[in-house]
């Protein structure tokens, strides 16, 4: 008999360059500890996996990205693990969110809770037309957003609106939360899968120069949390590794030889 430990709650595989992470924990791709770790595991494995310029998380089946934790499982916890949990989660979405490489979310059903706080340590949110709902209604529960929500939906919007929706707890359609800014596209439903990977290979080598791609990432999510000047360093000492590239010396080559350039992620 498997037991939770030993259930595949995370799946990880590669193709033409982009890591797939799938959560799948039917029917609602609901999170517990071991999906977490889980998840946490095929984070590391992607960032290292130098056959792997673009991470992409997904939730298995059409129905849900995710929902969130589960409750059956905090119902059953104590305060003190609930706590380690949470401080758990955030660990494993701040690696996520540094991650030197473009992270995709593909909200290819329900996006809530949790669910939503995953979506927000990603860089990029493409939805699912007509898929489902999107927010952080965990206050109707009488607690926080609190694997990252308030703080992250407060950077994703101006702070008055992210109160607004966090407070009232409000589930909105994806076309809502496009108008808001808060994803970057939605895709039609019968070609939304092709359509995602196609846009997730067009950072892949030779389209893009990932690591470049990478490091912009990282200039922007590690100079939002410093002062400016701070920022301004890490954005030159990301800009003279890039300097130092196989890739740069093929863009600028190819822009001087006016063709396109062959970039290899290096």
């Amino acid at each position: 008999m498997t037991t939770v430990s030993e259930q595949v709650l995370v799946n990880f595989t590669v193709t033409d360059g982009v890591g797939v992470i799938e959560l799948t924990n039917p029917p609602a791709n609901t999170y517990s500890y071991e999906m977490m770790s889980q998840l946490d595991a095929a984070i590391l494995k992607a960032r290292f996996d130098e056959n792997v310029h673009v991470i992409l998380i997904r939730g298995a089946g059409d129905k849900f990205f995710s929902a969130g934790a589960e409750i059956s499982m905090l119902n059953a916890v104590t305060p003190t693990f609930k706590y380690y949990f949470c401080l758990h989660a955030n660990e494993t979405l701040t690696r996520l969110e540094q991650t030197p490489k473009l992270v995709i979310a593909a909200l290819n059903g329900h996006t809530v809770g949790g669910g939503l706080e995953i979506a927000l340590a990603c860089d990029i949110r493409i939805a699912r037309e007509g898929a489902g709902k999107i927010g952080l209604p965990e206050l109707n529960l009488g607690v926080l957003p609190g694997t990252g929500g308030t703080q992250r939906m407060a950077r994703a919007l101006p702070k008055n609106k992210a109160i607004e929706l966090m407070a009232e707890a409000r589930l909105m359609t994806f076309e809502e939360a496009l108008d808001l800014g808060l994803i970057n596209y939605i895709y039609e439903s019968d070609t939304y899968w092709d359509k995602v990977m196609e846009y997730a290979r067009s950072f892949c080598p030779p389209n893009k120069a990932s690591k470049a791609v990478g490091r912009l990432k990282r200039s922007v999510q590690s100079g939002s949390e410093v002062p400016f000047s701070e920022a301004l360093a890490i954005e030159r000492e990301l800009q003279q590794l890039c300097f130092q590239s196989e890739d740069a010396k093929e863009g600028i080559a190819a822009y001087t030889e006016k063709r396109q350039p062959v970039f290899k992620g290096r």
